[in-house]
């Protein structure tokens, strides 16, 4: 039997039609819900509940279709050998925001790779990948290009960048992501856990009184089968008391590939200049 809220005004009728929605997603689908401090107006809490609701029947009659399909089967993108280099990057930027308009997205976090391979990527490979065929208002399918294809270059340079940064910035270590649980060697300590690694950083950060702003810079990186190293050079000013110490020098850093999970661990972190 349909409610009958004519009596309410609107406010109150849209409230009662939202305790409705909440109870028939607590029963059907288990819907846990929470009292907030600052309560959603009725009207948007409304939008949210029935957002939800298509949801989850979408959920209950989803089918698999090819991103050439969801964006609408396009035929106006043409193959890459039908391309000349200098057209890639106004193809990739019309490909883009097409896909984007149909609610795809690709990008990619290494700066390496180019609107041609971007470009080629998509109408060779991921026109091809098998999505669920969801419609709800502002939802996106969104792809990284390097979780398809790795660029260990710049992600061993990244995570190289990060740690050299947690060592010498003035913030204790509490996580370190890409360090090798056991075995780390640290300058000529070694074999470290990871938390002994940490333990000694956050002891010569708390040496001194204050640490200045660092300095550094990557120079090289190389990738060898399942061994990296990236080097560069570091400046930092810190201070003990009333003296000023300069510190600076070579960094290193190595990394392993671990082919079971896919994944560079750094096994190796060398700072000239600091005694840790």
């Amino acid at each position: 039997m349909k409610e009958d809220f004519s009596h309410l005004s609107n406010d109150e009728r849209i409230r009662a039609e939202n305790s409705i929605l909440k109870m028939k997603l607590m029963l059907e689908k288990g819907a846990k819900f929470s009292e907030q401090k600052t309560p959603l107006p009725a009207e948007i809490e409304h939008e949210f509940l029935k957002h939800v609701i298509a949801f989850e029947k979408q959920l209950e009659d989803y089918k698999m279709v090819r991103v050439f399909e969801k964006i609408g089967k396009p035929d106006i993108f043409k193959a890459v050998a039908e391309l000349s280099e200098d057209e890639f990057e106004a193809a990739w930027a019309e490909l883009s925001n097409h896909m984007r308009n149909n609610g795809v997205t690709l990008d990619a976090c290494s700066p390496n790779i180019s609107s041609k391979e971007l470009y080629r990527f998509t109408v060779e490979e991921l026109f091809e990948k098998e999505i669920e065929d969801f419609s709800m208002p502002g939802m996106m399918y969104c792809f990284i290009y390097d979780e398809f294809y790795p660029d260990p270059v710049y992600d061993n340079g990244q995570a190289a960048l990060h740690i050299i940064s947690s060592i010498l910035r003035r913030d204790l270590v509490e996580y370190l992501p890409h360090l090798r649980q056991k075995s780390v060697q640290l300058n000529e300590r070694q074999p470290l856990t990871n938390e002994e690694f940490r333990w000694y950083i956050n002891q010569f950060k708390q040496a001194y009184e204050d640490m200045g702003e660092i300095e550094f810079e990557q120079e090289d990186c190389s990738v060898n089968d399942k061994y990296s190293v990236v080097s560069g050079q570091y400046k930092l000013r810190v201070s003990l008391q009333t003296e000023y110490l300069h510190l600076q020098g070579q960094w290193t850093v190595e990394f392993e590939f671990d082919e079971e999970l896919g994944f560079w661990y750094i096994f190796n972190v060398q700072i000239e200049g600091i005694n840790f």
